[in-house]
């Protein structure tokens, strides 16, 4: 009998310390379908091969997230960000898009305490998570660049035709 009681407490304060811890691991939320219709940036191209966004993209806005762009990078809850990568191809001196190689979303949600109130995910070129870590591969860098801007690198001028 004792034995099951100290079982009971055991599950008890394993219970509570699950409920009371400040991290919560949010799900990777699908893309939303037809992304490539919301607003979307003038393209962009990064040829230093040693950056981790060497290649074209594009970035696409929902209606919220170009809210927060026109109002200084200030972004209401909910504001969606993705941004398509391309590797480069040559034609003669022009690059190119080639195949799609990655897609990273950003969704503004302040339960993601960890990660300055934004949900970073990514996913391959077929739409499926990639199973990346969101603070180590995303916000460390959004938080060294852009904490000044609500860790959005990207600003209304990318939007600018």
């Amino acid at each position: 009998m004792l034995y099951m009681k100290e079982i009971g407490a055991c599950l008890v304060v394993a219970i509570l310390v699950a409920f009371s811890s400040p991290v919560v691991a949010l799900a990777v939320p699908a893309l939303p379908k037809k992304y490539t219709s919301w607003q979307s940036s003038i393209r962009k191209i990064v040829t230093d091969k040693s950056s981790l966004f060497y290649g074209i993209h594009y970035i696409y806005a929902d209606k919220k997230a170009m809210q927060g762009y026109q109002a200084g990078n200030r972004f209401p809850e909910g504001s969606t960000i993705i941004i398509d990568y391309f590797n480069i191809n040559k034609s003669g001196d022009v690059a190119v898009d080639g195949p799609k190689n990655m897609i990273v979303l950003m969704r503004k949600d302040k339960r993601a305490k960890e990660s300055g109130g934004w949900l970073f995910a990514g996913y391959g070129a077929d739409g499926k998570p990639s199973g990346l870590d969101p603070v180590k591969t995303c916000f460390d860098c959004h938080q060294k660049d852009a904490a000044q801007r609500n860790y959005v690198i990207s600003t209304i001028k990318d939007f600018k035709r």
